[in-house]
C-alpha cells in the first residue's frame, strides 16, 4: 500500500512553480524520494540524482558542468546535504536559467537535516528558494488509508513501520531506524559527538515526552554538562527528530513559564525508544497521556501551516493551554489535550484563553461527537479540530 501525501504534494508543488529552488526537509526514510519522484514525472525529461549513489555523487564533482547539461529541467537532487559546496554552484545556475526564461522549477533539493540545508542555501539561494517539511503520516492521510488512529499513535507516521504486517514487525522497523540513526546520521552530521550519548538523552526525551526541559537535571543524568546536553538536544531537533516547543511570550505582566517542552515529534518513535510493541502495553504505560498529546500537537500544528507560530502557555498561578496557534499576530486557538472520552476541562485552561484572548478555544479529546463546554470552549474530536485549524489558519491574511 501507498499512503497519498496529496497536503505535502500540493505545498511542494506551490513551491515549484513559486520559485526557482524548492528544498524538501524530512527525516530520513520519511517518503521524500518517493513524493520528489511522482512530483519528477509531473515534469518532462526531469532529472534524478540520489547523492548516496556513488555515480550521482561523482556526475557533481564538475557540478557547473553537469548541471548546465541539465538546463530547462527539473532537476531533483537527493540527500543533498552529502555536497555542501554545490550550493554556491546553484546560485550561479539559477540566474543563468532565469535569464533564458526558466524563471521557476529548476531544482528541487531533498536533505535530512533542516539547519544545515537551511543555512547553506540562504547565504547561497537568498530569493530563490522556498522549504517545504515532510512531516510524518498524520490522521487525515491514515484515515483515508483506511488505518485507525490507535495504528497511527501506537506505530508513527513513517510509512514502513505504520504499514508493517505486524506490531512486532513495525517495532522491528523502528528498533533498526533508531540504531541506523545512531549509527550513521550522527557520525554524519555531527562526527565529534558520542553516538551512546545521543542514544540515552534520546531515550530519557522518550520517557519526559512533553515535559520542561531541565538541562541541568539532563546533564546531571548522562555526567555531561548542560550546553553539552543543548548541543545534543540541537542535534536531534536539526535532525527534525524533536520539537522544542517555545512558551508562549505575549506582553503580559503575569509570571510566565521561560523553559521550553521537549517533544519526540514521532509518536512511534516514542514507543520504539520505550520498548512498546502493542497497544495493550502504551494505555498501561505511563507516557500515554503525553505520547497522545504529542501526537495531537504534531497534528495541529501541520495543519495550521508554515505561516502559524505554535507555542504553550503556562503561569506561576497554574494557567496552562497545551498548545497555543498564533497567525498573523492573533492568537487563533488555545487548545487543550485530553486523552480521555470524558475530558475534564481544568480552571486553568479557561484562565489562560482568556489570558492570551484566544478566538477559538478548543479541547481535542479521542472520542466521536463534538459539543459545546461553557465559556466559549469546543470539544472536538482530532479530524474535526485539525479541520477547524486548516480551515481557520488558511483564511486568515498575514499581518501587512
Amino acid at each position: 500500500m501507498i499512503i497519498g501525501r496529496e497536503s505535502a504534494t500540493k505545498l511542494v508543488r506551490q513551491a515549484l512553480s513559486d520559485n526557482s529552488a524548492t528544498v524538501l526537509l524530512g527525516p530520513r526514510q520519511i517518503g521524500k524520494t518517493t513524493l520528489a519522484r511522482a512530483l519528477a514525472a509531473e515534469h518532462q525529461d526531469s532529472v534524478f540524482l540520489d547523492l548516496e549513489q556513488a555515480a550521482d555523487l561523482r556526475k557533481l564533482q564538475d557540478a557547473s558542468a553537469f548541471l548546465l547539461s541539465t538546463a530547462g529541467k527539473l532537476t531533483v537532487i537527493d540527500e543533498v546535504h552529502r555536497a555542501p559546496n554545490l550550493f554556491a554552484d546553484l546560485r550561479v545556475l539559477i540566474d543563468e536559467r532565469r535569464r533564458a526564461g526558466q524563471r521557476t522549477a529548476q531544482f528541487l533539493l531533498l536533505g535530512s537535516a533542516s539547519l544545515d540545508l537551511i543555512r547553506q542555501s540562504a547565504e547561497s539561494l537568498a530569493g530563490r528558494v522556498t522549504y517545504v517539511e515532510l512531516p510524518p503520516i498524520g490522521p487525515d492521510e491514515a484515515h483515508d488509508a483506511n488505518i485507525s488512529i490507535n495504528q497511527l499513535w501506537l506505530r508513527g507516521g513513517f510509512p514502513d513501520s505504520l504499514l508493517a504486517n505486524d506490531d512486532a514487525g513495525s517495532l522491528r522497523w523502528r528498533t533498526n531506524f533508531i540504531r541506523s540513526y545512531l549509527e550513521r546520521d550522527v557520525p554524519m552530521f555531527a562526527p565529534r559527538m558520542p553516538t551512546a550519548m545521543i542514544g540515552r538523552l534520546w531515550t530519557m526525551l522518550a520517557h519526559g515526552q512533553g515535559t520542561l526541559l531541565n538541562a541541568s537535571r539532563l546533564a546531571q543524568a548522562l555526567a555531561v554538562t548542560s550546553p553539552m546536553v543543548g548541543r545534543y538536544i540541537d542535534l536531534l531537533d536539526d535532525l527534525l527528530l524533536v520539537r522544542r516547543l517555545q512558551p508562549w511570550s505575549g506582553n503580559l505582566t503575569k509570571r510566565l513559564v521561560r523553559a521550553p517542552k521537549i517533544y519526540v515529534r514521532d509518536a512511534g518513535l516514542v514507543h520504539g525508544l520505550l520498548e512498546i510493541e502493542t497497544l495493550e502495553q502504551l494505555l498501561g504505560h505511563p507516557v500515554a497521556g503525553a505520547s497522545w498529546e504529542g501526537l495531537v500537537i504534531e497534528a495541529m500544528i501541520d495543519a495550521a501551516g508554515p505561516r502559524a507560530f505554535p507555542s504553550f502557555y503556562r503561569t506561576a498561578d497554574g494557567a496552562e493551554i497545551d498548545l497555543v496557534i498564533e497567525r498573523a499576530g492573533k492568537v487563533a486557538f488555545a487548545i487543550e489535550i485530553k486523552r480521555s472520552t470524558a475530558p475534564k476541562i481544568e480552571q486553568g485552561f479557561y484562565r489562560g484563553a482568556q489570558d492570551i484572548a484566544a478566538q477559538r478555544r478548543i479541547v481535542v479529546y479521542p472520542g466521536s461527537e463534538s459539543y459545546p463546554a461553557r465559556d466559549g470552549v469546543e470539544v472536538l474530536p482530532l479530524r474535526e479540530a485539525i479541520a477547524a485549524v486548516s480551515g481557520s489558519c488558511a483564511a486568515l491574511k498575514p499581518a501587512v
